[in-house]
């Protein structure tokens, strides 16, 4: 535990000097409906990290109460996810669905004090009587029906005598509370669907904040921690609880700031879509943030239990830098993992002077890793080196291998570059050189000065790979859709070579390509016919360049971002807000969460809604692109107001530019100061939305992509993705997404 603590364990720590808690029981109770990301694991390091601190116990539950969209693959990810970070659940799996016998039990009793209520007015009726923030709802006229009634309907319902939606059990608590969710809140829902555990037996399924908080008090969990949206469901939590007149020790709900990543989306309807469509390989995707991707991409479980001790635990939400985690998986490779020789992309040498062959002793290690080990490299007249580590005409600070300029070889000689061959077109096919005998390294008398050193491998004994240069699934900082997927996210070399002494039969290994980065045999793919390593990451951020960062991560540390405070909850007002934006307006949680809380935003905001009716899309855009702005400058000093944004967010609605178009004219709009109706049409960046204009640039990429035509029509649909993000680079992301997917699949028919 570190010796800062974080306002949880400040509160465990209080709860147990009071004597509230004789022991400490946490629970990490996810839904099976997808598999767990960086997020979850965030929550998971909490939960099993303040028990494990306290000497007590986390239970992994599953909240199974919606059938619809549960798995048993899901429980089986997030089983595994658990296990591999190094957390122990005990020996049982705990179930929402274990309980339903007795959480419905608890249902009766409320009904029998007179406290729940069976429901028939449909969803739309529902929503009006609600109110809003500023007027108190109003209380269906079912309300009224009797105990007996009550239990009568509740009993049929339990035993599928109604459609789903017919009817529903309500709370029955204050129609006029200021926290919306109060307001005679759903207890149970009719949802006549097989669970993968219960199969037919329920035809009525607990909501969440019900089931919840039952669950907990059934596991004797002291402290249920949950992410901060679910702030305001709280005050159900203590009422259920409290109504019941539950013995005492009971838990208590604590809220903490889930996890954002820049350039990452973590919402699992999102990342489903990803998935069914085709734009990534599954669930375990390298690219993808699930724990199963970075676990397949090679990440170590140090690397993200260090992270999230580095980003700590808060209370106010806030946007992480992906770099921060990146740094975190080199920090931790760095120290680890062995060196080794691999060409990416061979341009032929020979040596001309060199007879023979030899073996070069090769460290695993630098000096500065405090691990030893080494190997026989082979080494002979016909080697390979990276192409891009030749250049005919250098410019200037190039210090590699040019017509004039000789270079070292890694862990060898040095060679000179005598003559360059041609194929008639005239690409460079082989650098006839001459090696210096005196210049190895480690008993170098040569004399000769060289600033570099370069990777090669011999030609006779060097072993084909395949490899999967990954990069981050998204180009935006604050990624929404299809149309802000990074197109070159994966590139696949199937041509790479590499020395000998990484090909064993023992793959599941991580390794440093020497000036390349860390890599790591795919535990799927990889054979020994087929070897295949996936890139982990670089050697350094490649991203910064495109930032602007000046400072590489490798060698700086990025600031850390942990908040340690303590508990502060919403105001009144801030909730009221909330509940607008959710209710109201459908915000996103997260998205509602951030305006409530911030007044400068949320009134920047209410301005944009008065000139314009899409609160959604007013939302991200305020949240994502305006909110840098509104803390970083005064007023007085920004160049656009809420009637501009609102005007870029209309052509968004009006499809006339795409979201990804919207961030350039806001980039603009920084700049100029001009209108963004005005930009759009002087740059000329008008949505494509014609089929007559989209049609030839996919028929021409379809042309240019045989090979991906022919494994598409083979039943390899996931291609589509590959498709729609070539014709989207093709038009500097003008084209609709939507047409050109109805197009792609047409055509690929």
């Amino acid at each position: 535990m570190s010796e800062s603590k974080d306002f949880l364990r400040t509160i465990v720590e209080e709860d147990l000097k009071s004597g509230k808690y004789k022991e400490v029981i946490t629970r990490f109770p996810p839904e099976p409906n997808g598999f767990p990301h960086i997020g979850h694991a965030k929550s998971i390091c909490i939960n099993f990290g303040i028990a494990s601190d306290y000497k007590g116990h986390c239970n992994l539950r599953m909240d199974d109460t919606n059938p619809t969209k549960e798995d048993t693959k899901y429980v089986e990810a997030l089983k595994d996810a658990v296990q591999w970070l190094g957390f122990d659940w005990g020996e049982n799996v705990h179930f929402t669905s274990n309980y339903f016998p007795k959480i419905y039990s608890y249902a009766i009793e409320l009904i029998k004090m007179g406290k729940a209520y069976v429901d028939s007015i449909d969803e739309e009726e529902m929503r009006e009587y609600r109110g809003t923030v500023t007027t108190a709802g109003k209380r269906s006229k079912y309300a009224d029906r009797t105990i007996e009634e009550n239990l009568d309907l509740f009993e049929k319902m339990k035993n599928g005598k109604f459609k789903d939606g017919e009817h529903v059990l309500r709370a029955k608590i204050d129609m006029s509370a200021a926290n919306m969710k109060m307001r005679d809140p759903l207890l149970y829902r009719i949802r006549h669907a097989h669970h993968f555990r219960t199969a037919d037996e329920w035809n009525i399924y607990p909501m969440y904040d019900f089931a919840h908080c039952l669950s907990d008090y059934i596991e004797s969990v002291s402290h249920s921690i949950c992410t901060l949206e679910f702030e305001n469901n709280r005050d159900i939590y203590n009422w259920v609880l409290d109504t019941l007149g539950l013995e005492l020790p009971r838990p208590f709900q604590h809220e903490f700031a889930r996890l954002g990543i820049n350039y990452t989306v973590m919402s699992k309807r999102k990342l489903l879509e990803l998935v069914d469509g085709g734009q990534v390989s599954g669930w375990d995707d390298p690219r993808m943030p699930t724990i199963a991707g970075y676990k397949r991409r090679g990440y170590t479980k140090e690397s993200i239990l260090n992270f999230c001790d580095q980003i700590g635990i808060a209370k106010a939400n806030s946007m992480v830098d992906v770099a921060q985690l990146e740094f975190c998986i080199r920090d931790d490779l760095n120290k680890k993992v062995p060196r080794v020789l691999c060409v990416l992309d061979p341009l032929k040498v020979t040596i001309e002077n060199y007879e023979g062959t030899e073996e070069i002793d090769s460290p695993y290690y630098p000096h500065d890793v405090p691990k030893e080990g080494s190997r026989k490299v082979p080494f002979s007249k016909n080697i390979y080196i990276e192409r891009d580590d030749f250049m005919e005409n250098p410019e200037k600070g190039y210090f590699r291998l040019t017509p004039t300029q000789p270079v070292r070889l890694r862990h060898g000689f040095i060679i000179t570059c005598k003559e360059v061959i041609k194929d008639t077109e005239g690409n460079i096919t082989e650098i006839k050189a001459e090696y210096h005998p005196n210049s190895k390294s480690g008993s170098d008398t040569s004399g000769i000065k060289v600033k570099s050193a370069i990777q090669w491998v011999s030609e006779k004994e060097a072993k084909k790979v395949e490899v999967r240069i990954y990069d981050r699934l998204y180009a935006s900082e604050a990624p929404e859709g299809l149309e802000d997927l990074n197109t070159n996210s994966l590139q696949v070399i199937k041509n790479a070579l590499i020395e000998p002494a990484v090909i064993t039969d023992k793959p599941d290994e991580r390794f440093q390509f020497e000036r390349q980065g860390y890599f790591y045999a795919d535990p799927i793919d990889y054979t020994d016919e087929k070897p295949v390593f996936n890139k982990i990451v670089g050697l350094k951020d490649s991203w910064a360049k495109k930032t602007k960062i000046e400072e590489p991560i490798q060698k700086t540390e990025p600031k850390k971002t942990q908040v340690i405070g303590t508990e502060v909850a919403m105001s009144e007002e801030q909730k009221a807000l909330f509940e607008k934006y959710t209710s109201e307006l459908k915000l996103n949680n997260e998205v509602a969460n951030i305006l409530a809380r911030d007044e400068k935003l949320s009134s920047f905001y209410e301005e944009t809604l008065l000139e314009l009716n899409s609160p959604i899309g007013l939302a991200n855009i305020v949240v994502t692109e305006v909110a840098r702005e509104l803390k970083e400058k005064e007023d007085s000093e920004l160049k656009f107001t809420a009637s501009q944004i609102a005007q870029l967010v209309k052509m968004i609605d009006e499809k006339i530019i795409s979201s990804k178009i919207a961030k350039q004219v806001f980039e603009e709009m920084l700049k100029s100061g001009e209108n963004p109706t005005k930009i759009v049409e002087d740059k000329g960046l008008i949505q494509i939305s014609d089929p007559s204009v989209i049609s030839p640039i996919i028929d021409e990429i379809i042309a240019k992509n045989p090979d991906n035509v022919e494994k598409f029509k083979s039943g390899n649909t996931k291609l589509l993705g590959f498709f729609v993000g070539q014709v989207l680079k093709a038009t500097s992301g003008k084209a609709n997404p939507q047409v050109i997917n109805k197009l792609v699949a047409e055509k690929l028919k």
